[in-house]
Formats: C-alpha cells, structure tokens, sequence
C-alpha cells in the first residue's frame, strides 16, 4: 500500500517563510486570474450587446474599448486627421514630426513611399541620412528620415519660371507636372535636397520587357500619372519630383504611407493648425527642432532630438 504522507505526519517542522512564499504566490495567481476575467468580460459586453440587437455579431460595428484606442498613436492621428478634414482647405496646415530616439533605420518609409509613388531610378521622396554622432571612439550612429520640409517660405517657388511649383492653400509646395518644363531650377535652390528629377529610367530597363508594377498609375496630387516607355515625354517623365504628404491618401482619409508603415513608430503627420492634434502637441516640446532654420524657410517637419 502506499502511503501518503500529510503535514500533520512530518516529522519536521514546516518553513513558515516558504508557506508565506506560497501563500503570496496563490494569492497573486488569483487576483491576476480574476483581473482577466473582469477585463474578458468587459470587453466582451459590447458583443454580447450587439447580439442580442441584432441576432448576430459583427465585429467591425463593436467600437474599441477607449483604452485600447487611446494608447494607439495612429488611431489618434486618423482621428485628428478625420477632424482637420472638416474645415476648410485654408485652415489646415498639415506638418510631420520624426522621432530620432525612435528611427531604427529600417527604410521601411523609403521602401514604402517607393511602392506607394511608383517612383523610378533617381527619385526619392524619403532617404533615411546617416549621420555619426561624437568623437571617436565614442560615437554613435543616428538616422534622419528626410522628406520635403513643406516649407512655409519655400525657396524653391521664386526661381521657378514658369510657376509650376506653388504651396497650396494647406501648406503642402505641390508640382504641376503639366506646367514644369524641367528646368531643374527647384532642384538646384532646395537646401535640403529633398527634389529630384525623373529622366524616365526603369528599373527593368534592358531586360527584355520594362516590368508592369513599373509603368502602373500612381496618384499623386490626385490625379491619375502613367509613366509610359513608349512615350517618354509624357509626364510625370522630365518633371521635378517630390514628396507630397501623400496628398491623394491624406484627401481620402488615409495617412501618408511612410507614417503607417514606420515600424518604430517613429513618424507622426496631422494638422498644425490645431492645438489638439498629436503633432501639435510633439512640435511644441523641448526636444522639438528644425532643419536649417537660420535660412528662414520655415519647415514643417519637426525633429524630435
């Protein structure tokens, strides 16, 4: 027969500090048992709500719990750009916060603008720079992402001579692609580098055909461009280029692709114009800065430090 042994029948005394150990143990097992199942069943009221009205759940009708959606940087930025959207075009002034403390330097923002912008060899909207910070051997490396600056004094408009760069009524420096002549006069006067120029070059070009994700219709501005190796001269073909905010996504509702794919979470984008808005409340923060600001360009891309 075997025998088992109870507390009572040991010969030894028990350790109070390991029953208190246990004890403590148990008590924490079941507070944070109990705490999930509160938690479980609160979220799951708005279902059973929702089931109940209509006989059946759907899920994209239960709202977020307001935790859930205020801890969630990009949900806030839908929602402060959903907002600015309401009014009218010239009170907005739609700006971009990086968080240098936050960029890994994945490119997944060039990788994404690129897809997004149907961009060929040559035009870039958004490079990540690498800088080296210190002096050896303590240094360190940092990664700018830099897109347009949205200047609000734009030195790239005056020396166009034929308008086609403009900044609209909500801030963005926008190109007319049917206006530009490609002069290149915008390239040489930006001093961030930030405009380049589309010699209608393929990624696929020699290989026996030009690929068709290269010759697909992107939307910039809103409108509808085809870039077409049997019509060179077409545009967006010999025309400056450049980041635009993503206005067509921005118009649309969408953020701008580098600010959704930022797997750091390191790019913020709203409306300046409003003291509620994320971005607002980051460019207004003593870490805040600015690319060249003793030129007087103005930029509306903020630095996070």
């Amino acid at each position: 027969m075997i025998h088992i042994a109870c507390a009572a029948e040991r010969s030894d005394p028990p350790d109070a500090g390991t029953d208190e150990r246990r004890r403590r143990f148990l008590a924490g097992v079941l507070g944070t048992a109990a705490a999930t199942v509160a938690a479980d069943t609160a979220l799951a009221a708005p279902a059973a709500a929702e089931a109940d009205s209509t006989g059946e759940f759907e899920a994209s009708v239960a709202p977020a719990p307001a935790a859930f959606a205020a801890g969630n940087h990009l949900e806030r930025m839908r929602a402060d750009l959903h907002r600015a959207l309401q009014k009218p075009v010239d009170q907005r002034r739609w700006g971009m916060v990086i968080d240098l403390q936050k960029c890994i330097g994945c490119k997944a923002c060039t990788v994404s603008c690129i897809a997004e912008n149907a961009s060929p060899p040559g035009v870039e909207y958004r490079p990540v720079l690498v800088e080296e910070i210190g002096t050896f051997p303590n240094v360190r490396t940092r990664f700018v992402p830099r897109p347009c600056m949205q200047c609000d004094d734009p030195p790239c408009v005056p020396p166009c001579p034929v308008g086609a760069t403009f900044k609209r009524p909500d801030g963005v420096v926008e190109v007319d692609y049917d206006q530009c002549i490609g002069c290149r006069y915008c390239i040489t006067s930006c001093p961030y580098g930030a405009r380049s120029f589309d010699f209608g070059e393929y990624y696929t070009e020699g290989t026996p055909a030009v690929m068709p994700y290269e010759t697909r219709a992107n939307y910039e501005y809103g409108r509808e461009w085809r870039r077409d190796p049997d019509r060179p001269g077409r545009s967006p073909i010999g025309n400056a280029r450049k980041c635009h905010f993503c206005l067509h996504r921005v118009e649309a509702g969408l953020l701008p692709a580098c600010t959704t794919t930022c797997i750091g979470g390191a790019t913020y984008f709203g409306d300046l114009n409003d003291p509620e808005s994320l971005v607002s409340e980051l460019a207004a923060t003593e870490r805040a800065m600015r690319l060249k600001e003793e030129l007087g360009t103005n930029p509306k891309v903020y630095y996070l430090a």
